[in-house]
């Protein structure tokens, strides 16, 4: 069995990671799930949350908005929209997007054709402010 997993993380723009890690933990639309070297071979879409991974005992958090995660030989390789590191995140603006957010909801209803849009701009934020805040407590 490997010791290490190779993790590719890649968004339509760029690629976002390319390293050896020990551990990976992810949103899916099942739940929350864990991937260790040597696991089975796995697919599985992703749902916007959470993204973690732990290389050297350190532990390293993304906020990642939908895409699929597949792993197979001791490789992962993630397809999602948007990743953004915890260092990267602008605190500020996570906060003002979703006040922003929360502000549209409350003016309209489940049935309202926007309600959807607004629910997942919440839940990027949300995510987002999350995350930051893991990567001011280092």
């Amino acid at each position: 069995m490997a010791e290490k997993l190779k993790l590719e993380l890649v968004t339509p723009q760029k690629k976002v990671l390319s390293e050896e890690v020990d551990e990976i933990t992810a949103t899916g639309k099942l739940g929350e799930f864990g991937v260790l070297p040597g696991h089975a071979p796995f697919l599985s879409s992703l749902n916007i949350g959470e993204f973690t991974y732990k290389q050297d005992g350190v532990v390293h958090h993304m906020a990642v908005n939908w895409g699929y995660f597949e792993v197979e030989d001791d490789k992962a390789t993630v397809l999602v929209q948007t990743a953004e590191k915890a260092d990267e995140i602008d605190l500020e603006r996570a906060k003002a997007a979703m006040g922003r957010a929360e502000d549209m909801l409350k003016k309209l209803s489940p049935e309202d054709k926007q309600f959807k849009v607004y629910e997942a701009a919440l839940e990027r934020s949300l995510i987002r402010v999350q995350v930051a805040s893991k990567a001011s407590r280092k």
